[in-house]
């Protein structure tokens, strides 16, 4: 028996443009309406967990990549914004900002006396650790209601269109 599922409000703009232009095939806008809706409710309850450590999105993004690096959670800042995809001007920016919150520290190069390494200071790496397990845990609440099968088949149609996409950005 099949299970009814609620109209959601992607289903009301395909109602409309069905309506309006019933001669299109706006099947993909199915798609990539609920991804995009997918993504911005996501969002939303990530940056309530970032917020609860005093962190926005960015500042996690950084410190998690620094902290994923390994011991001493240290990197140039061309791998971060590379690692981040951001611009380098965007990450001077940031960095200072986390610099002067305490969470970073800009250190010498040996390797290159023209450039800066960025490492976690202890407080910054207390921090990620610490907001890391609650964005884990929030993860797994919002992923929780689908069965392991159904996550496990999400997640190999995801990886599907990301590899699609990921060589159309190069």
């Amino acid at each position: 028996m099949a299970v009814q599922r609620q109209m959601d409000a992607v289903d009301a703009i395909l109602q409309q443009w069905q309506r309006e232009r019933p001669e299109l095939d706006v099947s993909p806008m199915g798609v990539l309406g609920r991804l995009g809706r997918c993504a911005a409710l996501l969002r939303r309850e990530q940056d309530k967990v970032f917020s609860d450590f005093g962190l926005t999105a960015w500042e996690f993004d950084v410190l998690a990549t620094l902290r994923r690096s390994g011991a001493p959670y240290c990197l140039a800042p061309t791998a971060l914004f590379s690692a981040l995809m951001i611009t380098s001007g965007t990450m001077t920016r940031q960095l200072q900002q986390l610099e002067a919150a305490g969470r970073v520290s800009r250190l010498a190069n040996p390797s290159d006396a023209r450039s800066l390494l960025v490492q976690l200071t202890p407080a910054g790496l207390e921090l990620i650790d610490r907001a890391v397990t609650a964005h884990v845990q929030n993860q797994a609440r919002i992923v929780a209601p689908l069965a392991e099968a159904q996550r496990a088949e999400l997640e190999a149609r995801l990886t599907d269109l990301l590899a699609v996409l990921e060589p159309a950005a190069e």
